[in-house]
Order: structure tokens, then C-alpha cells, then sequence
């Protein structure tokens, strides 16, 4: 069987869909293989693939017998082995025989120096092929390279769960986008999972979290957000090479998505300064996650094993008098503050302080100088 244009298909076809022509043309051995069994009745058969005349060959397999095998004192046999068996164990079905079988005497008619064992192989013409089968084998080619393409694409994706891809907005929904990730996947992003800010449209390439892959009959499912506290981790180590690497380290990070994020981050070579190297030249590196978050602030300090130091620096921007009760067991302090900037350590509806709490890890009770006076901290603070 000769098919010049099959070849140069296989290639385009892997080349398009991410594997090798190897795959393809093993997704065709299956389909021919089947085909021989339709038309057979048994799978003694052997594919050839020879790229460089363009063919694809097929070949029947008969093993030389001097007489042949009678199968149903063979199946009595097994049915006598297996009423033996206790019911309730599962009995193994009946094996195909490897090869298909041709006395002595008619493969002396097609080579006179074939013996007993001898392995015969005649070339199939499948233009003998019935048509019906020939349109099951095709369909059956088609089935496996589109089952091949979504196994790629799941290990594809399930290697990026927990990661930070690049995906095009297909379509603008009411309720959703839906966007195109490649590998002919696409995905459902919520609205409830955008960032207040988030304007899209058709064709703009965003970037998401990568929250769950799952395998399903047809294309994977990929659940993507942009709400996910490490979609931030993740710009933070795609933008800073000094995070990516190691040097600066992400030690707490907390997020009100679409509004504001504060990070703790911390140095392990003293010569780096962190938020320096976070910020970037005239704020460089920090307004590329600020421009890709739609314009999240996100607030950076630095990390300390200081307990008093970082609780501190946690409730920055706002000024910290004096940090007092730092309790190590529970985990609770509390912080005094200047009047003026009560307002700013607390944050709008709380939020500086609760991000404070969460990115840190420790319980905060905020009060102001005057409070402090009241409550006889004077003398502690020595005012």
C-alpha cells in the first residue's frame, strides 16, 4: 500500500499538535490492525512503515502447521480447568493463538522450502477491503491521534498546575471569558474569578493561575483564576530574577484580590537589598506585577526573625511607636502607634492590619499613643 501525501500529513499533524510522527504512525498501526481483524477475524498480522519509499505495508502471519490446532478441545480444557475454580473468582478469558495457521502443504505452494514453524507473511491489498472497513479504520486513525492529543495536553497542563500561564481571551460572556491555552484546550474563567479592574477583550492575552487539572473523555479541564494569592508569587518569580533564583525570599504574602497585596520578603545574601531588588529601577519590576494585577497595589516589607521588628515593618506605611506583649506561644502582640497614624495602621475596613496579620503570622492589637498614656504604658514606653 503506497500513500505519498500520508508521510508529509503525519509530520504536519505532529508538528501542529506537539508529538512526534512516531505517535501518528502508531495511532495508523492500531487502525490497520483493526481493519485485518474485520476482515480476518484474528489480529496475526505486521504493520511496515518504510518512510523513505512511502509506503505502509500490511502483512498477514501464518504460522506452518501439519495440521491444525483444534481449538475446541482446547476451550473444553479450560472449561473443565475453570468449573474447578470457586465461583466467586474471576475467570480469565480465552487467549488469542499468536499466529493464525497454514498447513505444510499450501505454504509449500507459495515457497517449497517453508517447514513446520515457519512463519508465512503475504501482503494485504486493502483496495480487497470491504468499504465499511476501510471508513472504521479511518475513523478508528482519527479517534487515536485525537485521544493522543488530549493525553498530551493533560501531562501538558497537570505540569502546570499550581503555575502561572499565558492565555488568550477567546470570547467575552456575561458571566464568563473563555480562553484558548494552546494544545486545543480551552478554558472557562469566571467572573468571580477576574480582579475588579479586569477589562478584556477578544484577543488580549492575560495571565492566570493555574488552580486544578483534571482528565476527562475529551480535552482536559483547566481550572484557572486570577483571585489566587500565588498568581502574585508567581509574577513576583517571573519578573525578579533575585526570587526565581532563590537569593530574595517570599516569606508571607497576603491578598485582597483586585485591591491590594502585602508581601514579606527577606535577603539571604546581605549584599542584595530585597525591596530594592523587588522594586527595580525607578520602579520598574514592581509596576510590571502591578500592570499585569490591573492595578493592585502591592505593598512590600521586610522580613525579620525579629519578632518585634517584624511586626513592625508588617504595618508599614504606616509609623510603629513601640511594639509591646510579644507573646512567642500564641503568637499575639501589641502595637502602639502615633494618633495621626491610627487611621493608616488600621487601613480602610481594616485592611492594612489584617493583611499585616496574615503575611506575618502573628495576632496584632493596634492602639494610639494616647490610649497607651491612658492605660499607664507610659512608663513602659518611657514618655
Amino acid at each position: 500500500m503506497i500513500n505519498k501525501d500520508f508521510y508529509k500529513l503525519a509530520e504536519e499533524d505532529a508538528e501542529s499538535r506537539g508529538f512526534n510522527v512516531d505517535e501518528v504512525l502508531a495511532c495508523m498501526e492500531r487502525a490497520l490492525i483493526m481493519a485485518f481483524k474485520k476482515e480476518h477475524g484474528n489480529t496475526s498480522c505486521r504493520v511496515e512503515f518504510k518512510k523513505d519509499k512511502n509506503e505502509i505495508l500490511l502483512y498477514s502471519i501464518h504460522k506452518v502447521v501439519a495440521e491444525y490446532t483444534d481449538y475446541s478441545k482446547h476451550d473444553e480444557e479450560v472449561e473443565n480447568e475453570e468449573a474447578e475454580v470457586p465461583t466467586e473468582e474471576a475467570k480469565e478469558e480465552p487467549t488469542e493463538p499468536e499466529y493464525a495457521e497454514m498447513l505444510l502443504e499450501d505454504a509449500k505452494k507459495i515457497k517449497s522450502s517453508y517447514k513446520i514453524g515457519d512463519l508465512v507473511l503475504q501482503q494485504e491489498n486493502l483496495k480487497t477491503y470491504s468499504r465499511m472497513t476501510i471508513l472504521a479504520a479511518g475513523n478508528m486513525y482519527k479517534q487515536g491521534v485525537r485521544t493522543l492529543e488530549r493525553e498530551k495536553a493533560y501531562l501538558y497542563f497537570k505540569d502546570f498546575e499550581n503555575e502561572m500561564i499565558n492565555a488568550e481571551v477567546s470570547n467575552v460572556g456575561d458571566r464568563f471569558l473563555t480562553l484558548k491555552l494552546g494544545f486545543n484546550v480551552t478554558s472557562i474563567l469566571p467572573l468571580s474569578d477576574l480582579l475588579p479592574n479586569d477589562h478584556f477583550g477578544i484577543g488580549d492575552f492575560i495571565k492566570v493561575y493555574v488552580k486544578k487539572v483534571e482528565q476527562t473523555t475529551k480535552e482536559p479541564k483547566v481550572v484557572v483564576s486570577r483571585t489566587e494569592r500565588n498568581l502574585v508569587t508567581r509574577l513576583l518569580e517571573n519578573y525578579i530574577p533575585e526570587i526565581k533564583n532563590g537569593i530574595i525570599e517570599i516569606k508571607g504574602i497576603a491578598r485582597d484580590p483586585g485591591d491590594r497585596t502585602k508581601i514579606a520578603i527577606y535577603s539571604n545574601d546581605e549584599r542584595v537589598d530585597a525591596i530594592g531588588s523587588c522594586v527595580g529601577e525607578g520602579g520598574s519590576r514592581i509596576r510590571e506585577i502591578v500592570n499585569a494585577l490591573g492595578g493592585e497595589k502591592v505593598d512590600l516589607y521586610k522580613w525579620s526573625d525579629d519578632p518585634e521588628e517584624l511586626i513592625a515593618n508588617s504595618l508599614q506605611p504606616a509609623s510603629v511607636t513601640k511594639v509591646l506583649n510579644i507573646d512567642t506561644k500564641t503568637k499575639t502582640s501589641q502595637v502602639v502607634v502615633p494618633d495621626d497614624h491610627l487611621s493608616l495602621a488600621i487601613g480602610k475596613s481594616g485592611q492594612n492590619v489584617r493583611l499585616a496579620v496574615q503575611s506575618c503570622g502573628w495576632k496584632i492589637d493596634i492602639m494610639p499613643t494616647s490610649e497607651a498614656y491612658e492605660k499607664g504604658l507610659i512608663q513602659i514606653l518611657g514618655l
